[in-house]
């Protein structure tokens, strides 16, 4: 979802998402509607470092929490490419497993900038992604791709080449 609207003034009615949330949260929590009546307009929470810093830490959470649900468990990678509005390739790693409730889920574990994407190249990026959050590629039990060559191929595929 995009952050940023192409006219955040007071009187848009498209603002962008983030400012809609923003907007609602006031709503009902009185710190929120305070700090972004009454700080100056360079310090509220509306500038884009700001807010990618406020994203980050979100992810940062989200992916916290999914690390604990997940514990010692077994998962299941899902990989796919595509490029970004940019035009910058990118790959996305999903990890699927059982919580503790019994529940399949399915959470974003990353989203990676990859220069080739070649088979070994997305397995190096792969693991370099487990590895900052420190889960193991042995304890992968499943994978799931798209039917791209580089992906799914049997010799020398992503998915041969984890396996």
């Amino acid at each position: 979802m995009p952050f940023r609207g192409h006219d955040e003034s007071e009187s848009s009615t498209r603002k962008g998402h983030f400012m809609d949330f923003l907007e609602w949260h006031a709503e009902s929590n009185e710190n929120v509607k305070s700090a972004l009546k009454n700080a100056p307009l360079n310090h509220k929470m509306t500038s884009p470092n700001i807010q990618k810093d406020i994203a980050h830490s979100c992810a940062k959470e989200t992916i916290g929490k999914m690390l604990e649900e997940l514990g010692d468990g077994y998962f299941a990678t899902l990989v796919d490419e595509s490029h970004d509005v940019s035009c910058k390739q990118q790959m996305a790693v999903v990890l699927r497993y059982v919580d503790r409730m019994g529940y399949v889920m399915e959470q974003l574990l990353g989203l990676v900038h990859v220069t080739d994407t070649s088979s070994l190249s997305l397995k190096e990026n792969t693991y370099s992604l487990l590895s900052q959050y420190s889960l193991s590629p042995s304890r992968i039990k499943g994978q799931g791709y798209d039917g791209a060559s580089n992906m799914r191929g049997h010799i020398n595929g992503l998915k041969a080449l984890i396996m």
